[in-house]
């Protein structure tokens, strides 16, 4: 038998993995490149570009139907030069054919699949197309383009000025700052929109959306709102009881496809699991909830089992699917679980909602329906012979589990995503003291700047041994912030200059002075059809929220007003969207809170001590200092002994040897 594959196209010799993944497609496939779109001029065709990433259920499910066939395949490569992009590898690609698409259908997704003329404009596109209808598509727009080519052109001048248009900053002519009480108004308005029992918005598909959730216990904190606080509450109890979160092994979905967080769509992400490990670790030190600390927990075995490379970094993601069904790795079958767990099969079933006639079309997540007092009562037994029992059945579900033909890795490495788990692991650490997270941190950080870093140029991915695809704003914005909170949970100095230097090179290669914000691309590399700036916080915050928070804080580690000169500027651009469309700034609203309440440098002569890490202020920076410091902001200062001194703005009061009269005059600002 010859085992060797029918068909090989040019994406064999990709690195993503999910371009390998079309490899073998009857498809003839290029990846981005000057020579595509020549051959595309050559032979006055149009451009398909076929936009998706590893992990996606549709992105597959196309393929097989339509991408996989000879007969689809052959009135693609006569009609089109087609070209297939990692929408991971090439965010900025992806951003603007997102925008043409939502542009021209009102919505968006994956699989992106936009056609463009010889010079990169579009003129149509849509996502998940079933086999009659893309076939209908092809032949179709072929026909218009070579039939009505003025009309096609014409078209095209008019999609790609939508996109431009929408991309559009303008430069306000007068300040605008937003005040408190704005942000007052905006929280308020909000909450109208609050799942109040299940938590999140009240609507389907829910996202976690950690920059909203962050900004929402950072208000709750400051205006001391028992409701809002109790509203981040449920939602991340809710969200680590649900299927969202993998109760065997550990570590989130990327949304849940209904309102109790019960169906997720199951591909699991770094960069999600890295924002919410953050998000748990603040939230422990508010609320000291436990099941927060066994979602950290949990979140790191994960992690560690099946994201950590050999070079202590981490891969991108896991897929949706196994043996081509979404989720079968993870469901369960009632009369499995009876012959695996035995006598305990009962309480197991009542504790994570498992029944006869599944709880979901595939088989049965695992959640958790029912409060602790309701399983007390239910069952006669303490909470704590409850959880030795559960935690019993989950280690043998799981070594069942691990027999299963497990989902699909992605294992290329993304410098912001990484980033964003480096961060999420520095906040773990001051959360709980758990030296592991901090070595993780450490660990991922230095490898990050040794492999991805070269005094001038930070690379976005690392697979296999090799670093390429020069980074974008993204990834620059995410280090930094990442390398200060590593500073800020091991006291090492190298880490904040690490963050300047890189700071310093991204405002030479990103920062526009006009419009006094930083552009997604390097200003010296390939132009797009569109000028992009990314502004909105979505799932991961905008790069430009991101360096403003790592500039107010560098501002006063390294004595920069310029830093802050520049903050000032970005919110006074931003402002009119925020206003607008607060639900897409929640990282930009946590600026905002910054700048109109002020910001805390606690500067400390002795190692974190656990009344200083068990405390949670959402604008506080924490600065070790040792008689060798090197930052502007610590070195004029005396050491004598254990002292603190507390800064706040640029300002700095008196030492003061107690940590909880400091820690008083902190509290002082909230209400």
């Amino acid at each position: 038998m010859n085992d060797s594959p029918k068909h090989t196209n040019r994406l064999i010799n990709a690195s993503s993995p999910y371009l390998l993944q079309h490899a073998h497609n009857p498809v003839d496939w290029w990846e981005w490149c000057d020579e595509a779109f020549e051959k595309a001029r050559r032979e006055d065709k149009l451009v398909l570009v076929s936009i998706g990433y590893s992990a996606c259920h549709w992105c597959h499910v196309m393929e097989r139907e339509c991408f996989e066939k000879e007969d689809t395949a052959a009135i693609m490569n006569e009609h089109f030069v087609c070209i297939k992009i990692d929408r991971e590898e090439r965010p900025d690609i992806d951003q603007i054919y997102m925008d043409a698409v939502q542009l021209l259908t009102g919505s968006g997704g994956w699989p992106l699949n936009c056609f463009v003329l010889p010079d990169g404009r579009p003129i149509h596109g849509g996502t998940y197309f079933p086999k009659h209808q893309w076939e209908q598509t092809l032949v179709g727009l072929s026909s218009f383009y070579l039939q009505k080519k003025e009309e096609a052109l014409t078209y095209a001048t008019n999609l790609t000025g939508g996109i431009r248009k929408l991309n559009l900053i303008e430069k306000p002519l007068t300040e605008n700052e937003i005040s408190f009480q704005q942000v007052t108004s905006i929280v308020n308005h909000w909450s109208e929109s609050f799942d109040r029992e299940w938590g999140g918005f009240n609507w389907a598909p829910k996202f976690p959306m950690p920059a909203n959730l962050q900004f929402f216990l950072h208000y709750g904190m400051y205006q001391n709102e028992s409701q809002l606080l109790e509203h981040v509450n449920t939602t991340l109890t809710r969200m680590a009881n649900g299927g969202l979160f993998d109760q065997l092994q550990g570590g989130f979905a990327r949304y849940s496809t209904d309102v109790f967080w019960k169906a997720p769509h199951f591909e699991k992400m770094l960069y999600d699991n890295g924002q919410l490990l953050s998000l748990y670790a603040n939230a422990y030190l508010q609320f000291k909830n436990p099941l927060y600390k066994r979602v950290m927990e949990k979140t790191h075995q994960f992690i560690i089992q099946e994201l950590t490379s050999k070079e202590g970094l981490f891969y991108s993601a896991l897929d949706a699917d196994s043996e081509g069904v979404e989720g079968k790795y993870y469901v369960w079958e009632y009369d499995e679980v009876q012959q695996l767990l035995g006598d305990d099969a009962a309480l197991f079933c009542l504790y994570y909602s498992i029944t006869e006639n599944a709880n979901w079309e595939e088989g049965n997540i695992l959640y958790k329906s029912l409060d602790d007092e309701e399983l007390i009562r239910l069952t006669g037994k303490t909470i704590e012979q409850i959880q030795l029992i559960i935690q019993s059945c989950e280690s043998k579900l799981l070594t069942e589990r691990s027999k299963r033909i497990k989902p699909g890795l992605d294992d290329k490495i993304i410098t912001s995503w990484n980033a964003l788990l480096i961060k999420g692991y520095a906040d773990a650490y001051l959360a709980t003291g758990n030296n592991d997270y901090l070595k993780m941190a450490t660990t991922a950080a230095d490898a990050l700047w040794e492999l991805q870093f070269n005094a001038s140029t930070l690379n976005r991915i690392y697979k296999n041994g090799k670093s390429s695809i020069t980074g974008f704003s993204e990834d620059y914005a995410a280090l930094c912030e990442a390398l200060l909170s590593v500073y800020e949970a091991s006291g090492e100095e190298k880490y904040a200059h690490q963050a300047n230097q890189l700071m310093q090179v991204a405002i030479e290669k990103f920062y526009g002075e006009e419009k006094k914000l930083f552009y997604f691309t390097d200003k010296n590399s390939e132009r797009l059809i569109a000028e992009k700036y990314d502004v909105s916080d979505d799932v991961i915050p905008s790069s430009n929220s991101l360096f403003a928070k790592v500039l107010i804080k560098l501002g006063y580690l390294f004595d920069n007003s310029t830093y802050h000169q520049m903050v000032d500027d970005m919110l006074n651009v931003v402002s009119p969207k925020i206003e607008k469309y607060p639900t897409m700034y929640g990282n930009w609203l946590q600026v905002v809170l910054w700048k109109q309440k002020g910001f805390y440098q606690l500067v400390y002569s002795k190692k974190l001590n656990e009344d200083l890490q068990a405390v949670y202020y959402p604008n506080l920076m924490r600065c070790n200092m040792t008689a060798e410091t090197t930052l502007p902001l610590l070195k004029e200062k005396a050491m004598n002994g254990n002292v603190f001194y507390l800064c706040k703005d640029k300002v700095c009061n008196l030492p003061e040897v107690a940590i909880d009269k400091v820690l008083h005059t902190i509290e002082a600002d909230y209400k």
